[in-house]
């Protein structure tokens, strides 16, 4: 939680103006569409991914834009910037475009490597550079340091 708001909320919020739908992978979520992982649970973020990709491919989407839970802020992605891309330091951040769903798929099936990095390499995607610090928020702890660097904390 910060300022009474579950972080995975602040993220949404950051991505709000980016994208057409929000979608939440791999679970529910009160509010949200929500996507199952693909082709199975627990494969980590690749498998949200996916699950992603074929959401975007069904409904219709050229580009996913990925963000992980619990890292703030949610800068400008930049969706200007011609993906595939992830965002360097921030492996969960990236933009993929929908066409690259039975590519993922493939490699999902043939690879035991379900690492964001191994991915970005197969899949020829860039390393995009943003000029702000991210904050990964996994323990209490990350989140009082990220609540001092906004001055929120003493």
């Amino acid at each position: 939680m910060l300022g009474g708001k579950c972080l995975i909320d602040h993220v949404a919020d950051g991505l709000r103006s980016q994208v057409d739908e929000i979608v939440i992978c791999g679970r529910e979520w009160p509010g949200m569409t929500s996507v199952a992982d693909y082709p199975i649970a627990d494969m980590g973020p690749l498998g949200g991914l996916c699950g992603a990709l074929r959401f975007a491919e069904a409904n219709g989407f050229e580009m996913v834009l990925t963000a992980g839970c619990d890292v703030l802020p949610i800068a400008d992605l930049g969706a200007d910037v011609a993906p595939p891309y992830g965002i360097a330091g921030q492996h969960l951040f990236g933009a993929w475009p929908a066409r690259l769903a039975p590519m993922l798929d493939a490699h999902l099936a043939k690879q035991r490597d379900y690492s964001m990095r191994y991915w970005i390499a197969a899949s020829g995607a860039t390393q995009r550079r943003l000029p702000c610090r991210f904050h990964n928020m996994n323990t209490p702890v990350d989140v009082l340091q990220y609540k001092r660097f906004l001055g929120l904390a003493a």
